[in-house]
């Protein structure tokens, strides 16, 4: 499952987000970004978890960090779950909901935690986060958490 799971992400990048450009940002260059801010976690991640960047799917590096929710394969069909949550609908999640749930049915439960938890969250699967790596990691997931709460975005600090 995990062999699959790894195929079919570098294929859906290719395929579904060939519009969509890498970030160009390498393990190293995430670690220049100041402590706390998201841009080191996602330097950290990284290196922690001895993962290279993908190019395309970098934004989903970051939902498991906003989530807190871990890289094994059932946890990446849990944040699936999330996303669907969270309001996301894509034939790629849809599969991997399928797939997942008859392939690992004892995990059922953490797939409907992650889902509500996904509901419970600001909307935030269709965010570019490049525009975010210098902000503290613990405001942006505050704000996610949070929906009395708004993420602020100033256009000039964000290049828009």
């Amino acid at each position: 499952m995990l062999f699959l799971y790894n195929w079919s992400s570098r294929l859906y990048a290719e395929l579904f987000k060939g519009y969509k450009a890498a970030w160009g940002i390498s393990k190293q260059d995430f670690l220049n970004y100041p402590q706390g801010s998201l841009g080191y976690a996602m330097g950290m991640f990284y290196q922690e978890k001895g993962f290279d960047v993908m190019p395309k799917l970098e934004n989903h590096d970051v939902f498991h960090l906003l989530t807190e929710t871990g890289t094994d394969i059932s946890d990446e069909i849990a944040m699936q779950y999330l996303l669907f949550g969270n309001g996301k609908i894509s034939l790629y999640l849809i599969a991997m909901l399928f797939i997942g749930t008859l392939i690992f049915p004892e995990h059922s439960q953490y797939y409907w935690s992650s889902y509500r938890k996904g509901k419970s969250m600001h909307k935030f699967y269709h965010i570019e986060f490049k525009e975010f790596l210098s902000e503290s990691i613990i405001e942006l997931q505050n704000t996610f958490y949070n929906k009395q709460l708004t993420l602020q975005v100033n256009p000039l600090k964000h290049g828009k």
